[in-house]
């Protein structure tokens, strides 16, 4: 795979926003997904990712399309097409509405929740790509604060951040 590499740095100046990338990241682990994706942020809110309120992804969500796709919700459904998801946040009541709406949702066995206090990276990653930056999973950090994310898809990074949040996280839980 070509190496790819794109930083966004997201600001009310620059008005650029990480929703296009994310949109784009989740829709292709819809249609393909990875064996596994680490989603780690110190704080998640539960944002919308995925505006399908005109039916143009009606294609990739089949026979259960929705108008709005929630962060939860595109995990649900990657974790129902095979993947597996493991979510490192901290124990913190901000986090709970997006862990309980993804508990709740996930089939059993495929989703590893591990709330870890000390944790302050921001990094979602799959097989071929990683999003790793400044900024948290939450309405702020994706469209008000000022942030610096990097999107990178094929080369050594994704695979060596997936070692290295395996050997930190794996036996958590």
């Amino acid at each position: 795979m070509t190496k790819a590499a794109r930083t966004i740095r997201i600001s009310e100046q620059t008005r650029i926003r990480v929703a296009p990338v994310l949109r784009a990241v989740l829709l292709s682990e819809l249609l393909v997904p990875s064996p596994l994706i680490w989603l780690v942020s110190p704080w998640i809110t539960d944002v919308d990712v995925i505006d399908n309120s005109g039916g143009e992804f009606d294609a990739v969500f089949g026979d259960d399309p929705v108008t709005v796709c929630r962060l939860s919700d595109a995990l649900t459904r990657i974790n129902a097409a095979g993947a597996r998801i493991h979510v490192v946040t901290r124990p913190d009541a901000h986090n709970e509405p997006f862990v309980h709406r993804l508990k709740a949702a996930a089939p059993d066995g495929r989703l590893k929740v591990i709330q870890a206090p000390e944790v302050h990276e921001k990094t979602m990653c799959g097989q071929e790509w990683m999003l790793t930056g400044s900024m948290n999973f939450t309405i702020r950090g994706m469209t008000v604060n000022d942030e610096v994310v990097t999107y990178s898809l094929g080369g050594r990074e994704p695979g060596q951040a997936r070692i290295d949040l395996e050997r930190r996280w794996e036996r958590a839980a």
